[in-house]
């Protein structure tokens, strides 16, 4: 059965490993199924919610669209373009907002997270995010949205403003609610300095996280003084109970070879750590160093990625104008 799938990612620059074990690996696997129509998009709106440098900012939205490129999605068969060029995403988010509930969005526990102690000084783009994120959705007539544990609230939220949308304009199955597409393992890659800290690319250590531009050399010593504990490797997954790095660390090469985290302690079973980190970086670097490459690469050559992301406009463009169209004629404009 086909799907028509949606998904995005920030620009926020030097995208890293959680990047793309966390989504951009999965968003392949789903290009490379010949029956799904697939829309990859920079949600550049979403970056500014947070202060943006112009510069950085145009920078950044190639260097995403890069790493699509370089991970492996063919923008020939997936749609790749920058959000903020399609107006239809700002009108359709404002129409929605107009249909949603504050208590709705008083429940986003991301915000509260993202916000932090400080939410008077929060910006309403970063609280109503979760509105734009629906209408990303929502005028693709996305049937799958893949999703990872941080994410599912927002898409439960953007089913519910759908719904709303189809009673209060008498139009059922107008707007299409989306289903999850849940990735369950692997989908949190957690600081290589500490286990309990979601790797960020705000961690002020370069050495927390690999970086997806990364040479072989930097992921060969990032590996090597990656924290660990010292006892050695699980024999079964409940020794992993309090073992944080370990998990992560097995999880991180779980994910690299395609494998479950059984068959990865398993093999591992009683050997010291340094013999599984240099394991670790052989499928690292294997995995990576290409990726690299391929986006130092595509970098160089500004021409193809503006053009790249101008065909996917096009694209994404034609169909989000007829939705928002057929929108605003419910709604009465």
């Amino acid at each position: 059965m086909s799907k028509k799938i949606f998904s995005g990612v920030q620009p926020t620059g030097n995208l890293h490993l959680g990047n793309y074990l966390g989504a951009i690996k999965n968003f392949v696997e789903l290009n490379n199924k010949k029956e799904n129509e697939c829309i990859f998009c920079v949600v550049d709106l979403h970056a500014i919610t947070t202060k943006q440098i112009p510069k950085e900012l145009k920078q950044n939205i190639r260097e995403t669209a890069a790493t699509f490129i370089a991970s492996g999605i063919n923008p020939d068969k997936s749609i790749i373009f920058n959000q903020s060029k399609v107006s239809a995403h700002s009108e359709c988010a404002w129409i929605l907002s107009c249909v949603s509930r504050i208590g709705w969005l008083n429940r986003m526990t991301q915000f509260k997270e993202k916000a932090g102690k400080d939410k008077e000084n929060a910006s309403i783009g970063l609280y109503s995010y979760p509105v734009l994120m629906a209408a990303d959705i929502l005028l693709y007539d996305a049937t799958h949205v893949p999703v990872g544990d941080d994410q599912k609230q927002h898409l439960e939220l953007c089913r519910d403003i759908a719904q709303k949308f189809n009673n209060d304009f008498n139009s059922p199955n107008f707007l299409k609610i989306p289903e999850p597409l849940i990735q369950k393992e692997f989908s949190r890659i957690m600081s290589l300095k500490d286990g309990i800290k979601k790797m960020s690319k705000s961690d002020p250590s370069d050495l927390s996280r690999i970086n997806l531009t990364d040479s072989k050399d930097q992921i060969l010593n990032k590996i090597k003084k990656a924290k660990t504990d010292p006892m050695p490797m699980p024999s079964e997954f409940k020794d992993l109970t309090q073992r944080p790095e370990a998990e992560n660390l097995l999880g991180i090469y779980s994910s690299l070879t395609n494998q479950s985290l059984d068959i990865s302690i398993n093999e591992f079973n009683g050997k010291n750590f340094s013999e599984f980190k240099k394991k670790l970086s052989e499928v690292l670097i294997e995995k990576i160093d290409p990726i690299s490459k391929e986006i130092k690469k595509l970098l160089n050559d500004e021409k193809y990625l503006d053009n790249t992301l101008l065909k996917g406009y096009e694209k994404a463009d034609k169909i989000a104008s007829k939705k928002i169209k057929e929108i605003k004629e419910l709604v009465g404009f």
